[in-house]
C-alpha cells in the first residue's frame, strides 16, 4: 500500500515536471500564433489590430523566458524554439505590416527597406544567441528584437490610415525608421534588460500609484502613449551613449620633461 502511494506520488510529481517545461513554450507557441495574426490583420487592412497583436506577442516573449527561470525549466529545446518564433513575429511580421500598409506604394524597390530590416533582426537574433553567456545580463547588446517591432508597430498603430496631404510624409517616417531600427539593433549600444525586475518580491502600496497614471494615460491616449514609450526607449541608448561621454572628464594632458640643460661651451 505504501509502495503504491508512493508510485502515484512520483509519478504525479513527473506528471507536474512534464506540465513545468511544457508552460513555457505554449506562450512561445502563443507568440508565434500572434505574429501569423498580425500578417492575416494585414492583408485584410486591420493595422491597428496587427499591431496590438505584436504587442500582446511581446508580452508573451518577456513572460514564456520569466517563467522557465522560475520553474527551472529552461532548456535549449526551449531557447531555439523561442529564437525560431521570434524571427516570425519580430522580424517577419513588422516588416510585412510596414510593406502591406503603404511602402509598397511609395517606390517600387521598397520592398528592400523591409528586407533589411529582417536580416538586421535576424543578425541580432543569432548575436545574441552567440553572445548570451558572455555580456552583462542587466544590458542587451543592440536594440531588443521584441521592442524594434515595437516601435516600428507604434507607428502603424498610431497612423493605422493616413490622409493624402500626409501620405508621403508617413511613408518617408516608416521607411527611416525601418533603417534606423534595424541598424539600431545590429549596434553594440547598450540597452535595459530589465531582466533584474523581480515580480516576487514584495512591493510597496506606493509603486501602484505611478503603474495606476501609466494605466490611465494608456487607456485615454493609447496612440501617443505607445508611440512615446518605443521612441523613449529606442532612443535611450543612444542618447546615455552620448551624455556618458560629454561628462567624461578630459584626461590631462602629460607634463611635457624639462628641456635638458645646455651644453657648455667647448673652449
Amino acid at each position: 500500500m505504501i509502495a503504491e502511494r508512493a508510485s502515484a506520488r512520483s509519478r504525479m510529481k513527473g506528471g507536474l515536471r512534464r506540465g513545468a517545461y511544457l508552460l513555457p513554450s505554449l506562450f512561445t507557441i502563443g507568440n508565434m500564433l500572434l505574429g501569423f495574426y498580425a500578417i492575416v490583420c494585414g492583408l485584410e487592412g486591420q493595422f491597428r489590430k496587427a499591431a496590438l497583436a505584436v504587442f500582446v506577442a511581446g508580452v508573451l516573449d518577456m513572460l514564456d523566458g520569466r517563467i522557465a527561470r522560475m520553474t527551472g525549466t529552461e532548456s535549449d529545446f526551449g531557447k531555439e524554439y523561442d529564437s525560431l518564433a521570434d524571427v516570425i513575429t519580430f522580424g517577419l511580421s513588422p516588416a510585412l505590416l510596414c510593406y502591406l500598409w503603404g511602402l509598397r506604394a511609395f517606390a517600387e524597390d521598397s520592398w528592400l527597406l523591409c528586407v533589411f530590416y529582417m536580416v538586421c533582426a535576424a543578425t541580432r537574433l543569432a548575436r545574441f544567441n552567440v553572445q548570451k553567456r558572455v555580456v552583462d545580463s542587466r544590458f542587451f547588446v543592440g536594440l531588443p528584437m521584441p521592442a524594434a517591432a515595437g516601435a516600428i508597430c507604434s507607428l502603424l498603430f498610431f497612423a493605422p490610415e493616413y490622409s493624402a496631404d500626409v501620405k508621403v510624409f508617413m511613408q518617408v517616417v516608416v521607411a527611416i525608421a525601418l533603417l534606423l531600427i534595424g541598424v539600431l539593433m545590429v549596434s553594440t549600444f547598450r540597452y535595459k534588460s530589465f531582466k533584474s525586475f523581480d515580480l516576487r518580491r514584495r512591493w510597496s502600496y506606493r509603486a501602484f500609484v505611478p503603474f495606476a497614471a501609466i494605466l490611465l494615460v494608456i487607456v485615454f491616449l493609447p496612440r501617443a502613449t505607445f508611440l512615446a514609450i518605443a521612441v523613449l526607449y529606442t532612443l535611450s541608448a543612444p542618447l546615455a551613449t552620448v551624455i556618458s561621454r560629454l561628462r567624461r572628464p578630459h584626461a590631462p594632458r602629460a607634463e611635457q620633461p624639462p628641456p635638458p640643460p645646455p651644453a657648455e661651451a667647448r673652449p
